[in-house]
């Protein structure tokens, strides 16, 4: 048995030495194929993070600024139907508005008189050139007439005293005439 134990050791060593020594260099390719699938599969990598990092970001901001706040005010609205105890009332609010009412009252009142003083000083002083105004142009306009009615007189004197000496020759031209 042992002749035979030792025959099967000599034959698996004779068909398994050269088949070990493939399966070595075997390994030797798998192992090199793994090193470059690993490089490769890291450039492969980094380039889909590198894609996918910013669309992640706006995903989240996307998220945060559009989602987020519904679903809180959803929250909130839930929370607040499932609350047992009745909403407080606050007293701050009514007194609040009254003073601010007051406030805002006060402030009209007086810009309201500040522009009132204004706007009489405005007018006094809108009446006064008004009055100046006038003034002048009836000034203007009586200095335009008496100019006017002088100019007219001269020009009805002179001719008057045209038609008078012309009068005056005629008269005479008749009386010598008749004498």
């Amino acid at each position: 048995m042992k002749a035979q134990v030792n025959r099967v050791g000599d034959l698996a060593s004779e068909k398994v030495g050269p088949m070990a020594s493939q399966a070595r260099d075997a390994a030797g390719h798998a192992r090199d194929a793994a090193a470059y699938a690993r490089g490769s599969a890291g450039d492969k990598i980094y380039v889909a993070r590198e894609w996918a990092a910013p669309k992640l970001d706006a995903a989240a901001h996307s998220f945060e600024e559009q989602i987020a706040p519904k679903v809180s005010a959803l929250l909130s609205q839930a929370a607040s139907r499932v609350d047992p105890r009745p909403p407080v009332r606050s007293r701050k609010w009514p007194m609040l508005l009254l003073f601010t009412g007051l406030a805002v009252g006060a402030v009209g009142f007086a810009l309201y008189r500040k522009n009132s003083e204004q706007w009489t000083d405005a007018m006094k002083e809108n009446a006064a050139g008004a009055s100046r105004w006038a003034t002048d142009k009836a000034r203007a306009t009586s200095e335009k007439v008496s100019d006017l009615t002088d100019e007219a007189a001269s020009k009805v004197e002179a001719k008057a005293g045209k038609l008078g000496d012309k009068a005056e020759r005629k008269a005479d031209q008749a009386s010598r005439k008749l004498s």
